[in-house]
């Protein structure tokens, strides 16, 4: 698991790993901005530098898997995501609404 960060301007840093954070807040170096997902700002500044990400998807028949990669081999964040079902209505397929799923 890895925690969000963001500069004093507001812009999106790579992610750090949660001992990094909690020694930056510890130190009143940062912030926390949102807990869901965890994200916190850096209270000093920064040079902004981000590294190129690769973002893949596996569209198999039960869920879709999503992964971001950062310098082709660490793998900042892994996602299983269920499809949406679907129903026939005269004929046609639609999305059921999030409100009518059981």
């Amino acid at each position: 698991m890895l925690v969000f960060v963001i500069n004093q301007n507001k812009k999106p840093l790579m992610p750090c790993k949660p001992s990094k954070a909690r020694k930056l807040l510890q130190a009143g170096k940062a912030k926390v901005v949102r807990n869901t997902p965890f994200t916190i700002q850096l209270l000093f500044g920064s040079s902004g530098y981000t590294q190129p990400v690769t973002a893949g998807m596996d569209t198999g028949s039960k869920v879709v898997g999503c992964a971001a990669i950062a310098n082709g081999k660490s793998v900042v964040s892994v996602r299983n995501l269920p499809e949406r079902k679907r129903f026939e209505k005269d004929g046609q397929t639609e999305d059921v609404p999030e409100n009518q799923k059981r």
